[in-house]
């Protein structure tokens, strides 16, 4: 991999990628101290209320768990400005009052932090957010100091690659047991995050030589040991 990783006392991960050092949070997000940036992928707000539109009963509340962790996040760390690596809203079915009304209420609480989404392919059925949330929405690639950050995984000339879509997830087992956990993973020259939304599916990665994969846990980040 691209750079150095190493542990802070608090047990978190940092990882240095294109000259960049990225703190690894268990709450599934990057932060960018030297910005005081928040990178998360994949909120997908409204998907419960889009599955309950179709006739399927999920449980509510999954928009204020998401809202949640950004306040402990915002709380806990200097944050002025959030990255979302696409798919904002998870459908147009996602746009529900309730759901609205949530986001809106939670942006009138911070209103002096910046807010960016690099649109994901949800965004494009979902359409931009309102823009009373006052949301800068750009097309991937989003350069910053040598990082591109976008949705979709994949390749670009000359940068390091921060992205989403996959949901990447890995299966740990002991004996019979096992379970799955979300992950970061980071390769040579591009890493995916794994899905910040709090009802979100995930994709069973298998590990690769050549890549590093970070494992999270409600409160601790695991470097997931090769060989």
């Amino acid at each position: 991999m691209t750079g150095r990783i190493h542990s802070e006392p608090d047990q978190l991960q940092t990882v240095s990628v294109g000259g960049v050092a990225l703190t690894l949070l268990p709450q599934r997000a990057l932060l960018w101290r030297e910005r005081q940036l928040l990178i998360v992928a994949d909120i997908h707000f409204g998907k419960a209320a889009a599955f309950r539109s179709g006739g399927i009963p999920v449980p509510h509340g999954t928009t204020s768990a998401n809202l949640e962790e950004l306040d402990s996040l915002l709380e806990q760390c200097a944050i002025t400005h959030i990255v979302f690596l696409g798919d904002f809203l998870h459908a147009r079915t996602a746009r529900a009052a309730a759901t609205l009304s949530a986001l809106r209420r939670w942006r009138d609480r911070h209103p002096e932090l910046q807010l960016t989404l690099v649109r994901g392919n949800h965004d494009h059925h979902a359409g931009d957010p309102p823009e009373d949330l006052r949301i800068d929405v750009v097309d991937e690639p989003l350069m910053m100091d040598g990082l591109a950050l976008c949705h979709h995984p994949q390749l670009i000339e000359g940068a390091y690659v921060l992205a989403g879509h996959i949901h990447p997830v890995i299966r740990l087992r002991s004996g019979r047991d096992a379970l799955r956990l979300p992950c970061f993973l980071f390769g040579e020259r591009m890493a995916t995050l794994p899905a910040f939304g709090a009802f979100t599916g995930g994709y069973a990665i298998e590990p690769e030589a050549e890549a590093d994969i970070f494992i999270c846990t409600d409160d601790r980040v695991f470097r997931y040991p090769r060989g």
